[in-house]
């Protein structure tokens, strides 16, 4: 009896240490042509996971951490990889100048997970589609050749992104970036573009600014409400929304710049899971900047009280308000 128990609990200790190791997340790289003295893993989605390493030529950098969900890992800043909870994913790096080319192998499901964000990348650069508004503006690049350009590129990941072998997960995450761009270019860009180069939004030839964005449904995935670059597009439809609504009252609108006035009309703009990650993601974004963090505490009392439930979301402003 006792030989029988004690095979169960070795037997119990045996599949939770496997279960566990399954778990982890593996990202490892080699990199040749690197020119710094150390190469960075980061997590956009915590600050938690992250890792550096000292250069060393041919040497294969490897780190293992756990993860909850779907994280985007930054190598150096400039290579950016998505995995998933228990993916082992290898990244081979060689760097050309100002060019890097990227090879990955590894477990099935990471290897076409960042296939497809490949695919994307390869996409943006055939269409010569350029991410920096601000320099579309300073090239002198007309809104209505960026808005068309951004359906194009719209319309030819959604076409990638429905062959792809890759995981759903994975699959709303590059949306989420993908509308990211689109999106900022239909209703930043022409604004930037009056600011840069004096042309009115109305002599723009893209037609009613005010209704270029009729019929977008703000996406609620798991996934979309942990990328960073949706919440950035999130924060400036709010404000967009907001001045249409004035001018059909025929009142003069002012966008927010001042972090309690933007929480504000975050709150009231939207409900649910994207109210939640664009409230966390400003106060985030301001405790990292450093500076009067002090303000952010009646903030963050106000969201945890009466906006919050994503745990995940709450652990990180907990941490960063130490």
């Amino acid at each position: 009896m006792k030989k029988r128990l004690l095979f169960v609990l070795v037997s119990f200790f045996a599949l939770m240490t496997t279960a566990s190791a399954q778990q982890k997340t593996t990202l490892s790289a080699n990199i040749e042509g690197y020119k710094r003295s150390k190469v960075f893993f980061d997590c956009m989605q915590t600050p938690l996971i992250s890792q550096e390493f000292h250069t060393n030529p041919g040497e294969e950098h490897i780190y293992s951490f756990d993860c909850e969900g779907l994280v985007w890992m930054n190598i150096n800043g400039n290579t950016g990889v998505i995995l998933q909870p228990g993916d082992s994913l290898h990244v081979g790096i060689v760097y050309e100048g100002k060019n890097a080319k990227v090879e990955y192998s590894g477990s099935e499901r990471a290897v076409n997970n960042n296939r497809l964000v490949k695919s994307i990348e390869n996409l943006k650069r055939s269409l010569r589609y350029k991410e920096q508004l601000l320099g579309c503006a300073a090239l002198d690049i007309k809104p209505k050749s960026r808005i068309d350009d951004s359906r194009v590129l719209l319309e030819k990941a959604k076409a990638l992104i429905e062959k792809s072998p890759a995981s759903a997960e994975a699959k709303n995450y590059v949306m989420a970036m993908i509308e990211y761009h689109v999106y900022m270019s239909f209703v930043e860009y022409p604004v930037m573009y009056a600011s840069v180069r004096g042309v009115p939004v109305e002599e723009q030839e893209i037609g009613d600014y005010w209704s270029i964005m009729d019929g977008y449904v703000v996406r609620e995935d798991a996934e979309s409400m942990n990328c960073s670059e949706y919440a950035s597009f999130l924060m400036r439809y709010c404000f967009y929304l907001n001045e249409k609504a004035a001018k059909v009252k025929g009142e003069e609108y002012a966008m927010p710049t001042v972090m309690e006035d933007m929480y504000k009309e975050i709150a009231a703009c939207y409900d649910g899971a994207p109210r939640d990650f664009v409230l966390y993601t400003l106060l985030r974004n301001f405790i990292l900047n450093g500076r009067e963090i002090e303000r952010a505490d009646v903030l963050y009392k106000d969201y945890v009280e009466k906006y919050n439930s994503n745990a995940f979301y709450k652990s990180i402003l907990d941490m960063l308000m130490q």
